[in-house]
């Protein structure tokens, strides 16, 4: 058994500038589906185990992050693997990668982590008009194969914030028209592939969540607003809605495909600010609802500069190398264990052929 602890505070960064003017904002403790501040605390089990293979076996595991919105207390992990190790990939993301010996028949890996998640909500009235961003947060105005950077999309961003005049008006206009706009296809495989080029140039605006979000960062980035996909998973009840997260009466839950896609983007005087354009897709479609419905409305309105913290995030990666470098690569995004058998990419979006399974417990 191995056993790793990782705790780790982060600085969230702020620039002194002019308070932005006439934007509503939400009361911070107000919102109709009675979520409110605190923590939740969950047990989340991973089971993998590969097929039989006269080649070599591998596996990259995406790790729980820690940030001001979530901790990993812990994480412990065994199995009849030769090698198992906790690397650094790029975008600061963690990965238990682990291999096995060519003649091991049936490769396995158990893995636990123990995870806090922190309810919070953004005061926006703090946001200021500062753009002269570090190194570091510039990362997230880059262009990536998915996420492109062009003249073409500026003028189209150009378009829709129009009348926004600060980041904040800018963002906000960016995420209305995303939730109007775009719709949740049930028939995308997974949480889709967030093309977002594409999405845009053949104006394909259904998909899942990875679909959506990645056109919402897309446009933030266009717009010279930082901003980044969240590649999580969801760990236990929502108050919002069934479709949002499930578990039974002690708090169980069999999330094996529950991975979800979310967003943040970067305002000066807030930090990274969270932002969960496809839910409200999800929850649109799933309760047949229109844009015009209350409900609809009320889950728009929190989803900007919120999350109902019943999900655990695991990275912001995008269009990158894993390490050790694998037969396949870069990697679109890492919201799934990707795994190998020789060369032979397993399918992480079928997990019974893959054969992993995610189960999470809340703790009271």
């Amino acid at each position: 058994m191995n056993r790793r602890t990782f705790l780790k505070n982060t600085t969230i960064l702020a620039a002194t500038s002019t308070v932005i003017p006439n934007l509503v904002f939400a009361n911070e403790n107000k919102n109709p589906f009675g979520i409110k501040e605190g923590i939740r605390k969950f047990t989340i089990n991973n089971n993998f185990k590969l097929e039989s293979s006269n080649e070599k076996a591998q596996i990259w595991i995406p790790v729980p992050l820690s940030s001001k919105y979530q901790e990993l207390v812990d994480i412990s992990y065994s199995g009849n693997y030769e090698k198992a190790e906790i690397v650094e990939n790029e975008y600061n993301t963690k990965v238990l990668y682990a291999t096995w010996k060519v003649e091991e028949k049936e490769p396995k890996i158990d893995v636990k982590f123990e995870v806090i998640t922190k309810q919070s909500f953004t005061d926006l009235s703090k946001a200021k008009n500062d753009e002269n961003y570090s190194d570091e947060i510039k990362v997230y105005l880059k262009p990536t194969a998915h996420i492109p950077v062009n003249d073409k999309l500026k003028d189209f961003t150009a378009q829709i914030t129009k009348d926004a005049k600060t980041p904040l008006e800018k963002a906000q206009a960016i995420y209305d028209w995303t939730v109007t706009t775009m719709y949740r296809d049930n028939s995308v495989i997974g949480c889709g592939v967030g093309d977002a080029g594409k999405a845009l140039d053949e104006k394909i605006y259904g998909g899942k969540c990875t679909d959506i979000s990645s056109v919402f960062v897309a446009l933030l980035r266009n717009a010279n607003i930082p901003s980044r996909e969240v590649f999580g998973i969801r760990a236990g009840k929502s108050k919002i809605s069934k479709v949002c997260g499930k578990a039974d009466e002690k708090g169980f839950a069999n999330i094996t495909g529950g991975q979800h896609c979310r967003a943040e983007f970067y305002v000066s005087g807030l930090g990274w600010v969270p932002a969960d354009p496809a839910d409200v897709t999800k929850v649109r479609l799933g309760e047949k609802l229109t844009n015009e419905s209350e409900k609809t409305i009320q889950t728009k309105n929190f989803m900007f500069g919120n999350w109902e913290m019943n999900w655990v995030a695991f990275n912001y990666a995008r269009d990158f190398v894993l390490n050790p470098k694998p037969a396949q690569y870069p990697l679109n995004m890492l919201g799934y264990p990707y795994a190998e058998l020789g060369e032979d990419v397993q399918n992480y979006y079928d997990p019974k052929s893959f054969a992993y399974t995610y189960t999470s417990q809340e703790r009271v």
